[in-house]
């Protein structure tokens, strides 16, 4: 079997290359940076004995995810890990508009095209998994990172969709999305931040979805933490999540010119949410039945 893993040549991706390979399935590893991917395909064949094929590719660039689907176009891709994607923090009027349209090329478009090109074809030979990427930040809104939030929030929207669209035409075809909280990799040096919220294991994140992936799990949440977070953003109302994530992701460490950014004295995040007893017990039963529910796709 053959896995296709994109932003393979650090974090998440790295370790999806690595649990894949070590489980003896050959692989196609794609990212900008060839000399890393290089790295990484002389240590899996050198531990795992599996074939590794290194493609390089600008994934904000529309034309080359074309190219790298048709680079692999006649090979049997049998799984397809859409995992490149990055973030762009800090308030929106103040963050650089070049960067935020890169991100939402890689971190939308690149998505869109790359699954639409290889579920057309896993469609017709009724067979493939496609695991794309989202975040914990799917669920809701984030100011302070606003465009990555909304980016991930279409990622995992369009996942659902489409799992919806196979189930309905009971297809053998899988599609899930992978929503992780915060996971130690290289992106907050990218983002330019750091998790105010410890970071899970990134090969322990990526082992856990890719047993959910062949358990056919739609949405993947690896930790009870981001369960819990997922079942909140749906039952508290909207005003106070966004000033619980507003204070989450003020409270980042940012580096700007060798300083850090303070947390506002005050966000508006201690507003008290006052409910009946019948109220809170609906809440409350609400997200437990949200967490069975998140268990059990």
């Amino acid at each position: 079997m053959i896995a296709l893993i994109t932003g393979a040549s650090s974090g998440m991706g790295r370790s999806f290359a690595k649990i894949l390979a070590r489980r003896g399935f050959n692989l196609v590893i794609v990212a900008r940076r060839r000399q890393r991917l290089l790295e990484l395909k002389h240590e899996l064949v050198k531990e795992y004995g599996v074939k590794v094929k290194v493609l390089c590719h600008d994934l904000s660039d529309a034309d080359e995810c074309r190219q790298l689907y048709e680079e692999v176009e006649k090979a049997n891709i049998d799984i397809l890990i859409n995992n490149a994607g990055f973030g762009v923090f800090g308030k929106f009027t103040e963050t650089d508009l070049d960067s935020e349209l890169k991100m939402l090329d890689v971190n939308i478009r690149a998505v869109h095209i790359l699954t639409k090109l290889f579920l057309q074809k896993f469609e017709k030979r009724n067979y493939g998994y496609i695991l794309n990427v989202a975040s914990l930040a799917g669920f809701m809104a984030g100011p302070w990172f606003s465009s990555y939030y909304a980016s991930k929030n279409y990622v995992l929207q369009l996942t659902k969709a489409l799992y919806e669209e196979l189930r309905s035409e009971h297809s053998n075809v899988y599609i899930g999305a992978f929503c992780p909280g915060p996971v130690n990799t290289e992106f907050n040096n990218v983002a330019g931040a750091e998790f105010a919220v410890g970071g899970l294991d990134e090969m322990q994140a990526a082992e856990y979805a890719i047993d959910k992936m062949f358990d056919g799990q739609l949405i993947i949440v690896p930790s009870l933490y981001a369960k819990l977070i997922t079942a909140a953003a749906k039952v508290a109302p909207t005003k106070v999540m966004l000033a619980a994530t507003g204070k989450v992701q003020r409270a980042r460490t940012v580096h700007e010119h060798g300083s850090e950014l303070e947390p506002p004295v005050n966000t508006g995040a201690d507003m008290k949410l006052r409910l009946t007893e019948e109220e809170l017990d609906q809440a409350i039963a609400g997200m437990r039945d949200d967490i069975k529910d998140i268990n059990g796709i």
